[in-house]
């Protein structure tokens, strides 16, 4: 089967890696999470890459796994919730495949993410504001680009995959 590429966008905790995950299966077709590959490329995890290079050379090692894996043809790529921050990002993913925006509400973002030590920008003292600065930064980036958005609190992954390919079906992305 010809499917196009699929590209999850969305805050941190939406369920990009989770849904993308069944979404590739559902469909036979490869998965990506930018953040795994630009770990794997590095060697170290995406916080250790922050500490020490910053959030923009994490944010050019994102660029660059983006750009390679955006070229693939049929795959399913869960990208970084700040991905879409950078112009380039936003034209690669907007030109180069389907774009699903996963939103959630912050409420379920924040018990989501009360206890994660891994996700280096809330790793302040206020995760709730810093996520709802996030959410007011991000949303107006994610909607430029977004072809379809799905919201992932109140439904099973499950339930969330097969929405997402009656959507694309219906459209004719997919057979």
């Amino acid at each position: 089967m010809n499917h196009p590429n699929i590209f999850l966008i969305g805050l941190m905790a939406v369920g990009k890696s989770t849904v993308g995950r069944q979404l590739a299966e559902a469909l036979d077709m490869p998965f990506y999470d930018s953040d795994a590959e630009v770990e794997a490329r590095a060697g170290a995890e995406v916080s250790w890459i922050f500490d020490v290079e910053g959030e923009s050379g994490f944010r050019d090692r994102e660029e660059q796994v983006i750009d390679e894996l955006s070229r693939c043809n049929g795959i399913v790529l869960a990208t970084g919730g700040g991905a879409v921050q950078r112009l380039s990002n936003r034209k690669m993913l907007g030109s180069r495949g389907v774009v699903v925006h996963l939103d959630c509400p912050l409420h379920r973002l924040l018990s989501r993410t009360r206890n994660d030590k891994k996700r280096p920008l809330l790793q302040g003292d206020d995760a709730e504001e810093v996520l709802r600065r996030l959410m007011r930064e991000r949303s107006p980036l994610y909607a430029e680009i977004a072809d379809y958005r799905f919201v992932t609190d109140k439904q099973s992954a499950k339930v969330l995959v097969q929405k997402i390919i009656e959507q694309l079906r219906s459209d004719r992305h997919i057979e």
